[in-house]
């Protein structure tokens, strides 16, 4: 059993470094999107000669940003989340309802996967470009929709085991130490 723990922990920890790169990696786009929208305000304000290719690009940008962080994300609890209810529970209550609800995630993000891919391929079938004047390629960004869901599934199911561990058992089995310390309401100790 020790060793099966251990193969799930090696897993669970792998993709947890996986989405911690990609997000941060991703994070850097922000730079050049933010250059981009800086140099349009400075020429369509100042030079009244706006430009026609920085609007998508910068939209680009931010859907690279946007896809290839949601794992990332999901990782560091930074989704929405409706704490009306939820934050008065205690945490083996949280991680039940969480894994209750693993159900819905599951079908929205494996839909999300699914329809995206086929979108992906279509797109890079037909060479898609955009229909704007300027006219990029949409095929490389439509290609990483699939692989920012495919990352959020995957940071989805690591944390659904994490929290059926932790409902089951009552302790934080798969977790880093410094995950568990970061969790709220959290005292890092077994309950």
């Amino acid at each position: 059993m020790g060793q099966v723990k251990n193969i799930i922990y090696a897993l669970l920890v792998l993709i947890d470094n996986v989405n911690e790169r990609i997000g941060n990696i991703a994070a850097y786009l922000l730079i050049p999107m933010t250059c981009i929208i800086s140099y349009e305000v400075v020429m369509r304000y100042f030079f009244n000669a706006p430009s026609i290719w920085t609007m998508e690009t910068s939209e680009y940008l931010l859907l690279a940003v946007v896809a290839l962080g949601g794992g990332y994300t999901l990782l560091n609890r930074g989704h929405v989340n409706v704490d009306v209810i939820y934050s008065r529970l205690s945490e083996r209550r949280r991680a039940i309802i969480d894994c209750i609800t693993f159900c819905l995630f599951f079908a929205f993000i494996g839909a999300f996967v699914w329809q995206s891919w086929e979108a992906a391929i279509k797109a890079l079938r037909i060479r898609e470009y955009s229909p704007s004047f300027w006219a990029p390629p949409v095929y490389p960004i439509k290609a990483l929709l699939p692989i920012g869901a495919f990352l959020i599934l995957l940071q989805g199911l690591a944390k659904f085991i994490r929290d059926l561990a932790f409902a089951i058992r009552g302790e934080h089995l798969f977790d880093k130490p410094d995950k568990v310390a970061e969790r709220p309401g959290s005292t890092g100790q077994k309950l």
